[in-house]
Parts: C-alpha cells; sequence; structure tokens
C-alpha cells in the first residue's frame, strides 16, 4: 500500500505501517459505511439460551460468499418464530471489524423474515424478466431423445423423488441407466450445489438428457429453484433439461426455463423413458398390420393371376398363332387370286396386241399377196429394201421374199412409172 484513504499518511518501505494502524484504518473505513438492510439467507445459527451474544451465518443466495453476524440473544428469543437454518431473512445491522483479532461481522439490532407473499412477488418479477428476455421461448426448447442412453438425475439424496424416478424409469424400461447427483435441494447450499451437478452432467457426451428431481414443501423449501442463477445455468445447457419440482400446483420458475416440465419426479420418468410393454404392443400391432397388409397383398395377385390364367390365349397358347395362320392364308389366297386375275388380264391384252400386230405387220401383208424386193450390192454389204428402180438397174440381183419363202431373181430392166 502507497497511498493510505484520507488523510492517513503514506506508507513506505522505510515507515511501513504497524498491523495495528493498518487493522485501524480498515475499521475506520468500514464503520463509515453506516447501518445497512442485508437479504439473505441462513445456513448456521448458533445460540444458546445462557449466551448473552449469539453468531449466525448469512449466506448470499446465489453466490458463495457468507458474513457472520452477531446479534443479542434476547432479540433472537423475542422473535415470533424460531430462526433456523434454510431461513430467507432480511437484517439490519452495521458493519464492524474487530481490530485486535482482524476480522469481520455485522453487528444485528433486527432480524425479519422474508414473506411468502413477498418471495412470491420477488418470483413473479424474476419470471417477468427472464420471459422478456426470451428464456421461456418454445424454440429455444430443446427435444427429448426418443431412448436416451443415460439418464442424468439431479436430486436430494436418499430422497423419494429419487425412489421414484428411478423405481417408474426401471418399470417402464429396465435397461436404463442413471447418473444420479445427489445434491441439496433446500437451503443455501442447494443452488451452487445443483449448478455444480447440472454442469457435470451437460458436460457427459453420454448423458443425453437431465431430470432435476424434488418432492413438495412450501415456499421457501422450493425457493432454490426459483433463483436467478439456476434459471441462467439451465438456459445455458446443451443437453435437455426436465423440471420435476414438488406437485402439480407448484410452479419453480425452473418449469419456464427447462426445456419440459413434468408434474411430479414420477411424471418425469414417464416422460423420459418409453414404457417397453407399450412399445412391444406397439411392435405387435404393426406386425400384425404388416401381416394383413402382406396377406391382402398375396390374395390380390393370386387374384390377379387367376384372371390371366383364364383368359383363352393362356388355355391355349397356339391360338394367336393360328389365327395368324389363318389371316395369313386367307391373305395369300386373296393375293393369289388377284395375282392370277391381273395376269389373266394382262395376257388377254397381251393377245389382242399380238394379234394387232400380227395384222400389221409385213408376214400379214405378204401372206396377203405382196412381196418385198431387196437387192443385192455386190460390194457384199447387206441386202437393201427396194423402193426406186434406181436401186436396181438392169443386171442388179435381187431377192423376192413372199409369205412362206424368198426368191432369187435379175432385173432384166426397168421402166419408171407414169
Amino acid at each position: 500500500m502507497t497511498q493510505s484513504q484520507g488523510s492517513a499518511p503514506a506508507s513506505t518501505p522505510e515507515a511501513p505501517w504497524a498491523v495495528s494502524k493498518l487493522n485501524q484504518s480498515v475499521k475506520s473505513w468500514i464503520e463509515k459505511l453506516g447501518w445497512l438492510w442485508v437479504e439473505g439467507q441462513l445456513t448456521q445459527v448458533n445460540m444458546k439460551p445462557t449466551w448473552k451474544l449469539s453468531y449466525l451465518t448469512l449466506r448470499d443466495t446465489q453466490e458463495q460468499v457468507s458474513v457472520q453476524l452477531t446479534a443479542s440473544t434476547s432479540l433472537l428469543r423475542s422473535m415470533p418464530t424460531p430462526l433456523k437454518d434454510g431461513d430467507r431473512v432480511v437484517i439490519h445491522g452495521k458493519p464492524a471489524f474487530y481490530a485486535g483479532r482482524g476480522t469481520f461481522s455485522m453487528w444485528v439490532t433486527d432480524i425479519r423474515h422474508v414473506g411468502v407473499g413477498e418471495l412470491l412477488a420477488r418470483i413473479e418479477r424474476l419470471r417477468a424478466q427472464l420471459a422478456a428476455e426470451g428464456l421461456f421461448d418454445p424454440s429455444r426448447k430443446k427435444p427429448l431423445p426418443y431412448l436416451p442412453r443415460t439418464v442424468g438425475l439431479i436430486t436430494g439424496k436418499g430422497s423419494a423423488a429419487e425412489r421414484d424416478v428411478l423405481s417408474v424409469a426401471q418399470q417402464r424400461w429396465p435397461a436404463v441407466r442413471f447418473a444420479v447427483r445427489n445434491t441439496a435441494v433446500q437451503g443455501a447450499n442447494a443452488v451452487p450445489e445443483v449448478i455444480a451437478a447440472l454442469q457435470e452432467l451437460d458436460s457427459d457426451p453420454l448423458v443425453d438428457v437431465i431430470i432435476i428431481a424434488r418432492g413438495g414443501g412450501s415456499v421457501e423449501d422450493l425457493l432454490p429453484f426459483s433463483e436467478e442463477a439456476l434459471q441462467r445455468a439451465v438456459a445455458a445447457a446443451t443437453t435437455p433439461v426436465v423440471s420435476a419440482i414438488g406437485h402439480e400446483p407448484d410452479n419453480p420458475v425452473l418449469d419456464n426455463v427447462a426445456d419440459l416440465r413434468a408434474a411430479t419426479p414420477t411424471d418425469a420418468a414417464k416422460r423420459v423413458v418409453p414404457d417397453v410393454a407399450q412399445e412391444y404392443a406397439l411392435v405387435e400391432e404393426a406386425r400384425s398390420r404388416m401381416n394383413a397388409a402382406l396377406r391382402g397383398w398375396v390374395e390380390r395377385e393370386r387374384a390377379a393371376v387367376r384372371a390371366v390364367r383364364s383368359r383363352p390365349v393362356l388355355a391355349n397358347p397356339l391360338t394367336p398363332i393360328e389365327r395368324r395362320r389363318e389371316e395369313i392364308q386367307r391373305a395369300a389366297s386373296m393375293i393369289r387370286r388377284d395375282v392370277t386375275y391381273l395376269l389373266g388380264r394382262e395376257r388377254s391384252a397381251v393377245d389382242g396386241l399380238r394379234a394387232r400386230v400380227s395384222a400389221l405387220g409385213p408376214s400379214a401383208t405378204l401372206a396377203r399377196g405382196y412381196a418385198v424386193v431387196q437387192v443385192l450390192p455386190r460390194d457384199g454389204s447387206g441386202p437393201e429394201v427396194v423402193t426406186s428402180i434406181e436401186q436396181s438397174p438392169p443386171g442388179s440381183q435381187l431377192r423376192v421374199r413372199v409369205g412362206d419363202g424368198s426368191i432369187t431373181a435379175a432385173a432384166m430392166g426397168t421402166t419408171p412409172a407414169d
């Protein structure tokens, strides 16, 4: 420390403070705080009728922080309701620092229980705050696995809630596995212990769902499950969390933040683990429906096969071939008839043309007494038909073709036509 507060002289290596001076300075600084109202939860009450003073420990409801309280025993004995560990209280006192021992505490002059109505009002204010932040939004809710590998369970040791969850879950699914974390479920230690267990289970990759369970109780008993720190921890968890706090009418803030609210611990076990008997029944029903569907399909296919087999084409597979053969034979007969008719008609036409050609040809002309005269050139070339007297001068060798042959002759002379 190089510079003191206020007007206290500086301390140096050459002029250090004494411990007594340090404690006196701290005492003066603390006493300047004056009288304060402080809220917390009692975790330890040491009081005996013979003592003049009693000593208590007041702990923060959400943090691992506490302060020692000193009060007159007469003050505590005059309270209408005796104080006990776990009580939520508001105290009026003055911070005190005992320089001789170097210890800090508060001298208490008034202690008041926090009323149920005030607790409920605070719970509702926190509920409204978290709802405004979106922590209750259904889109944030994570779905529960159909069949979890391991179920995390956070509950009181040996509690009825623990027995209910384990027994019901094992009855429904005998092979279910649990990772149980026993914590305080009321009092000042409940919130930090539950948060620590939650974070441990959330980091375990084999844990698929986490149940936070507690039996019923008063508003004060269930108060830890409405503390803000726990709600933040549940909202930050990556594993689905099931809230199973109290009974159906109980509604701590955890019910709104958790991914699923169960009415009771027993209900939580039913929601998390499927019923093996019911699953077997569903399997049997599915098998029965599949068998019925398969039998129906087979029967329909059999009927279709019978219908196909009853058709004439399957009764005698050669029927289509025979029908096609008959059609081919009819077609061939028609083609043959048409060709014969066509050939006869064309033959008649050819005969007529032949007759006309014969009537108009040279043979017919020759047969009627005409002749064709050809001159045979002396150079040995082929005969030429005589069409002019100039082609056959006297002495020319001639061939006269008649109907039944030819006559060789010689030209004796020529006479021009008139």
